[in-house]
């Protein structure tokens, strides 16, 4: 047991010094102990490449007092004798305690929003569950690939998989193919909205015109010198410039949320013989209200495990695994456990190789090969009866322009292994029993944040809502999101789904926008050097469920 605990030290790089491992190995759990104190250390404001840790670090760290208390007071009985312990006898009866995930539960309404809870978010109407012992006898033995799952899956079907559909010489008219293609997607879609039944094109204006309905897409948007916005806009037939007036306080903010690139409806009014024309309306694709869809079984949404970084969070990933096993919690929490039928990984299930600058040093396994066997082994203590839909991430071995297809085979081998994981590409939509989820890993969030002061990481709650308005997962070509020029546009949102799951920003969000699950996911990661370049301040080991009803719930594994 020792060896084991200098081992779990050693590969976090956490060097112990001696007054340190003697406390450790003479507390009455050592294992849980270490467990605790790598999780405080490496989820605090401690250096992230060695951690030297003795007698006066352990005191400084909150939460784990009562545990060193506890060892100092053995140490003191035994100050001259080094080889002896005092082992607690227990008692047949006696429970193990293990704590719980905190549970977080949100009613929903309509349009509600996400109250901020620095530097977070909370979601209201928060439920702590009493901690409770589980028994030796309780915890299941069944690990996944132990025994064939019975559980029946013929209702998950894939609606949407581009892994074997990308078709791109990179030539120019492979782009303008690209933008006709998601003209004609997102111009369908608003051709049916009431205001633009009698939609026209740009060439069909006559010269004595004066009331247009366009549909087009905007090339640029740029102010005046009088504070007025002027959007360039154009279809396949021409070109037209639309002036916003800045007197008109609902359309200016309705433009300063507009992009270059995406397709949108325009009311305008034309003077006879003047080319300009003043908007008196701009109309997003916008979605329906979905009817709520009641479920019998729970899914949970993950994405950003990061595994091969030192600020990998493993020990509260394995008490995730743990919880979905039915080891881990009290009986609510576990019986909540045992109705998980899906897992969705949302991309960068595994860290990558130079995907930033210095990347390197914050890596615990260097190879991308090495990081999949490592994700492998940690997905293979799932049960079997769970189906794990993983895709991938800019930090994971597929192509880095989207759409992205599915994380090769000929890298995560071991993944591949796993006789119930499913492979798909960022973006996919699947369907969970009924239940359609659109998966996107969530690149087109720098952008929009970038794009618009009205959006930020923390609120990507926001940005979410506002990629179903615009029907498109990253409208803007040529920024931060690389885009592939396909023959077909598949970030178009052609189909409305019931769940939109996203991660990448590392931080937790859920908004119910017209009866859509809005979720990112978060992450299992502390905070890297980059983020703190940029000031993102993750919320790790936070795990969205929707369970049976279709009701949204947090799971948190880290205090």
């Amino acid at each position: 047991m020792f060896a084991e605990i200098l081992i779990k030290f050693a590969r976090k790089g956490i060097i112990l010094s001696p007054e340190a491992y003697n406390i450790i190995k003479n507390s009455e759990n050592p294992i849980n102990l270490s467990s605790d104190i790598i999780l405080k250390l490496k989820s605090g404001n401690y250096p992230k490449d060695i951690v030297p840790v003795d007698l006066k670090t352990l005191e400084t760290i909150e939460g784990i007092s009562l545990n060193i208390k506890s060892a100092n007071k053995i140490m003191k009985q035994a100050p001259q004798d080094k080889q002896k312990t005092i082992e607690k006898k227990q008692t047949p009866q006696e429970k193990t305690e293990i704590k719980k995930p905190k549970t977080i539960e949100k009613k929903q309404t309509p349009q509600e929003d996400i109250k901020v809870k620095n530097p977070a978010y909370a979601i209201e109407h928060v439920v702590k569950i009493e901690d409770t012992a589980v028994s030796e006898d309780a915890i299941s033995k069944y690990k996944r690939n132990l025994t064939e799952s019975k559980v029946n899956f013929d209702k998950f079907k894939v609606l949407k998989d581009t892994s074997n559909k990308s078709y791109t010489s990179g030539e120019i008219g492979n782009l303008i193919e690209y933008f006709q293609n998601r003209y004609k997607k997102l111009s369908g879609i608003l051709s049916k909205r009431p205001e633009l039944r009698t939609w026209q094109k740009i060439n069909e204006i006559t010269d004595n015109q004066t009331d247009l309905n366009l549909i087009v897409m905007i090339t640029e948007i740029r102010t005046t010198k009088n504070g007025h916005y002027l959007i360039e806009v154009e279809d396949e037939t021409g070109s037209i410039p639309i002036l916003v007036s800045k007197d008109n306080d609902e359309l200016i903010r309705a433009t300063k949320n507009l992009m270059k690139d995406e397709v949108i409806g325009i009311i305008a009014q034309k003077r006879q013989g003047n080319e300009l024309a003043i908007c008196q309306n701009i109309i997003d694709p916008g979605v329906p209200r979905m009817p709520r869809k009641e479920v019998d079984f729970a899914t949970v949404f993950t994405s950003d495990i990061h595994i091969g970084s030192v600020t990998f969070l493993e020990e509260a990933f394995v008490k995730f695994t743990r919880w979905l096993n039915g080891d881990f919690g009290n009986e609510q929490q576990r019986e909540m456990a045992n109705n998980v039928k899906y897992m969705i990984v949302g991309g960068d299930i595994v860290d990558g190789i130079g995907v930033y600058p210095n990347q390197d040093k914050e890596l615990a396994i260097k190879d991308i090969t090495a990081q999949y066997d490592e994700a492998a082994r940690l997905l293979g203590d799932i049960r079997s009866d769970i189906k794990i839909i993983i895709t991938p991430g800019n930090h994971d071995a597929s192509r880095v322009a989207e759409p992205q297809p599915a994380v090769p085979e000929k890298y995560a081998k071991s993944l591949y292994q796993l006789n119930n994981a499913e492979f798909l590409s960022n973006p996919s939509i699947v369907s969970l029993d009924g239940l359609e989820v659109l998966i996107y890993h969530g690149r087109g969030i720098d952008d929009m944040v970038m794009g618009s002061n009205d959006f930020s990481h923390e609120r990507n709650d926001l940005v979410m809502k506002e990629f179903l308005n615009k029907r498109h997962l990253a409208p803007l070509y040529g920024e931060r999101t690389p885009l592939a020029s396909e023959l077909e546009d598949h970030l178009v949102i052609d189909r409305v789904p019931d769940v939109l799951h996203t991660g990448h920003v590392h931080i937790n969000t859920y908004k119910n926008y017209k009866g859509i699950h809005c979720i990112n996911s978060g992450t299992f990661q502390t905070q890297t050097e980059f983020q703190k370049i940029y000031n993102i301040v993750p919320t790790p080991a936070e795990v969205p469920i929707i369970d049976v009803g279709g009701n949204y719930k947090q799971l948190k594994f880290i205090d």
